[in-house]
């Protein structure tokens, strides 16, 4: 009886990744408030009904493409927040974690790139809670540095936003990069960052 559940539910599971990896294909073509469930189970071979056994609606569909595109970069920022007190290296292993994470999935950082600021209100809401953690995180790596020595929470977790948007637009430049581009793209990316750095140097003296 356990096997029979264990193959049911290893099923179900291979159906709705299914669903998933077949929305995005679709979705390089079209936005999310376009997506038609009929076209999502036609392309699977799947009848329409079967979709609402794993989302309630498109939108929660999106909702998982938005954990699924950046669920597993939360353990990897926090290791490498957790390896480099050094800001510079910080900054180039950063760029080059998102670098890879653009290259290992280009589709799903064109759909998080067109649907951050879609038609699709509860997408756009995971996206930010998503990026809200990722700020948290930063912030608290960045806590930990010497150079945040007299910082307030707030002025800290304005600076890990920073950094955070300035992660995401840098993402968003490399996956419609043109090829043999990428590589001065990183430059730029890395050195913008240097400047937020060298900004956050003087910053408590414009403060007092």
């Amino acid at each position: 009886m356990s096997h029979t559940v264990g193959v049911r539910q290893a099923q179900k599971q291979k159906t709705r990744q299914a669903l998933l990896d077949a929305a995005l294909v679709l979705l390089e073509e079209q936005s999310l408030s376009s997506l038609g469930i009929r076209e999502v189970t036609r392309a699977v071979g799947v009848a329409p009904t079967a979709f609402y056994r794993h989302f309630r609606s498109t939108a929660d569909l999106g909702i998982a493409l938005v954990e699924e595109a950046l669920g597993s970069l939360h353990p990897l920022i926090e290791s490498l927040l957790a390896e480099h007190d050094d800001s510079e290296q910080l900054i180039a292993h950063m760029v080059d974690l998102i670098s890879a994470h653009v290259q290992d999935h280009p589709s799903h950082v064109r759909f998080l790139a067109r649907e951050r600021h879609g038609g699709v209100q509860p997408v756009r809401a995971a996206m930010a809670t998503q990026l809200q953690r990722f700020a948290e995180e930063v912030r608290v790596g960045l806590a930990t540095q010497a150079e945040s020595c007299g910082w307030g929470e707030d002025d800290l977790l304005m600076l890990s936003r920073l950094y955070v948007d300035h992660m995401v637009m840098t993402a968003s430049e490399l996956v419609e990069a043109e090829p043999g581009t990428e590589e001065a793209l990183k430059d730029t990316a890395r050195r913008q960052m240097l400047v937020i750095h060298l900004g956050r140097a003087h910053w408590l003296d414009h403060r007092s």
